[in-house]
């Protein structure tokens, strides 16, 4: 029920904010169109109705998965958006993967060793994770890797080898939390009663971290993890811009530019729809580690 009055805020914010931004009529008639010729596609299109009107026809459009025209490409919005989904589809999964397998070993070492110069290295990593913009590593990875070395593709996204600095950048940012909910939770959980009973019992320390201690300090991070993926594959705008990745968070930039509204709400809204359906994943997922939680 929240998931679905969070899909409705976003399609009114998105549908007000589009309208409030371009005129739907002059973006379909182009630069070169006359005063009348916009008045008599406005006419045309219904938009000189009222906004309330033209949100509630847009609406039952949308439910029923149509999301208009593109104005620049003269197809259906939803088409245009879902042809450049799987490039983003898959540069987000990549980096949400790099970023998982790099952030919980190291927040798992450094949780078992606190204060340690182990803990400190990767508290540094941690800071200067947060604190370097991704674009400007992303950058510097396209100087080293494809302008100085040329061991890696500059642009595209046509082989693997394309995803490979994009992912590294996208996964770059959120290695940082994801680390530090892990330490955070390690530390916690290892001071808990049940883990001095195991280690009381002779418990190998491996068979008590990952078998005991790590189904209940990932809890944070299972629901940080979700959003996330989702700011990876909604998110991923600048990357892809800069990679000319032709993905959605590209297509988002093109579509904006270009003043194609309908492509700009697709696109709103599916990655909406993509926080939703991660968000309610995560829930199910800690339930599933915490039966505690099942009860609420």
């Amino acid at each position: 029920m929240v998931g679905i009055l969070v899909l409705m805020a976003v399609a009114v914010i998105t549908f007000a904010l589009t309208n409030a931004a371009i005129d739907p009529a002059s973006a379909i008639a182009g630069d070169s169109a006359s005063a009348q010729d916009i008045q008599t596609i406005r006419e045309l299109y219904g938009f000189d109705r009222p906004l309330y009107m033209q949100f509630a026809s847009w609406a039952q459009d949308m439910v029923a998965g149509d999301f208009g025209q593109s104005y620049r490409q003269r197809r259906p919005a939803i088409d245009v958006v879902l042809e450049r989904l799987p490039v983003t589809m898959t540069l987000g999964l990549t980096a949400f993967l790099l970023a998982l397998v790099v952030a919980i070993p190291l927040g798992i070492v450094a949780g078992l060793r606190p204060n340690s110069w182990i803990d400190r290295l990767a508290l540094g990593f941690a800071v200067l994770g947060q604190a370097i913009p991704n674009f400007w590593f992303a950058l510097m990875g396209m100087v080293i890797f494809s302008v100085n070395l040329q061991i890696l593709p500059v642009s595209g996204s046509e082989s693997w080898q394309n995803f490979v600095l994009p992912s590294i950048a996208l996964a770059y940012y959120a290695v940082p939390t994801m680390m530090r909910l892990t330490r955070a939770g390690i530390i916690d959980v290892m001071q808990s009663d049940y883990i001095r009973t195991a280690r009381a019992k002779g418990l190998r320390p491996a068979k008590i971290v990952l078998k005991h201690a790590l189904r209940n300090a990932i809890l944070p991070l299972v629901s940080v993890a979700a959003v996330q993926l989702g700011m990876m594959l909604g998110g991923s705008v600048v990357i892809e811009t800069i990679f000319a990745m032709q993905g959605i968070g590209y297509l988002a930039w093109e579509s904006i530019t270009m003043s194609d509204p309908p492509v700009v709400q697709a696109i709103v809204l599916i990655v909406a729809s993509f926080y939703v359906l991660l968000t309610f994943a995560a829930d199910i997922i800690n339930a599933w580690l915490d039966p505690r939680l099942r009860a609420r």
